[in-house]
């Protein structure tokens, strides 16, 4: 192996670049070399592949999103598309993929390794917190953190003119940023779709006596819960309370800005050297993750099927808090 190729696919999250440079700097302080490729998979297919260096992944860190861009590749889902990417790496010289993303693209790397063999590890890089075999993700900690600061501001808001806010944040298929915000947002209520039961929990919350005298309530929803958004609920909960001053918020976008946490660059920076130390250590097809403190290896068909939800014991928390 003398060359890696190292490339950003899916959502861009916080500490993707810090990802990258770690990849970068690591595969030369052994030796190798290492080309960026641009936008994903669609860079593959299109060759639009660069060198990169120390230089090129100096003053890096503390940006967010990814200097080498992100796409979703259509033509990389076809047998053509990927024979042309695969062409395109060997003219590139390269003989490892490392690739940084979610379930999507692990199952792009997944597959291409299966019919090219090219060694490819997995970096778990997304805001949601969703993927198996790591404790947390690249840009988890920035997106709750960026979404906390908001509702911090919301509440006052909502305090002075004694409203109810229904604030929506991401996570289409999870509830991890929703949960963690609302307990230590000190929110009243978190709809998130690994709980059936919370929009009971948040009319138990209106209903509870003496509870609907608090001046203000932040409730926080989660964008694929199965009651629906922000929106939707501000217009349910109005419906049900017409005395309320109920107003919906969507963060939305956002939440995936801003420069990384320390916590985000740290297991960042930590990820893509391992990644690197997993390929010279024959490893191949596989993620590399943070379980209980220490590097784990998930082969990609477990990480891609295997599923990660919240604690139980958190939405207890939330519950007990809220009262």
């Amino acid at each position: 192996m003398k060359t890696i190729g190292v490339y950003t696919s899916g959502g861009d999250a916080p500490g993707m670049n810090a990802c990258v440079r770690a990849v970068v700097r690591t595969a030369i302080f052994h030796g190798l070399k290492v080309k960026g490729i641009m936008r994903g998979y669609e860079g593959m297919i299109h060759n639009d592949i660069i060198d990169l260096d120390r230089q090129s992944v100096a003053n890096i860190i503390q940006r967010g999103g990814t200097f080498l861009k992100t796409a979703r590749s259509m033509d990389f889902m076809t047998t053509e598309g990927r024979k042309v990417a695969y062409d395109n790496l060997q003219a590139q010289g390269i003989d490892a993929l490392v690739c940084i993303g979610g379930n999507g693209s692990y199952t792009g790397a997944m597959i291409f390794n299966e019919e090219y063999g090219i060694p490819c590890i997995g970096l778990p890089g997304t805001i949601d917190n969703d993927l198996y075999g790591t404790d947390y993700t690249i840009g988890y900690d920035t997106a709750i953190n960026t979404a906390l600061d908001s509702i911090d501001r919301i509440r006052d808001t909502a305090h002075s003119h004694e409203r109810v806010f229904i604030v929506e944040v991401m996570g289409r298929d999870s509830g991890f940023i929703a949960l963690d915000v609302a307990i230590a947002g000190g929110a009243e209520g978190a709809l998130i779709p690994e709980d059936i039961d919370d929009w009971d929990k948040v009319l138990k919350h209106f209903n509870r006596p003496g509870k609907r005298k608090k001046s203000f309530s932040i409730i926080i929803v989660a964008e694929g819960d199965e009651e629906g958004g922000a929106i939707q609920l501000e217009k349910r909960l109005t419906d049900l309370y017409p005395d309320l001053k109920i107003r919906s918020t969507i963060l939305g976008h956002v939440q995936r800005g801003g420069s990384p946490s320390a916590r985000d660059r740290i297991l960042a920076s930590r990820l893509g050297s391992e990644a690197v130390n997993a390929l010279l250590g024959g490893q191949t097809a596989c993620t590399v993750g943070i379980v209980n403190d220490e590097v784990t290896f998930t082969p990609f068909d477990s990480a891609i099927d295997g599923k990660k939800t919240v604690s139980k014991k958190m939405i207890e928390l939330a519950e007990i808090l809220a009262i």
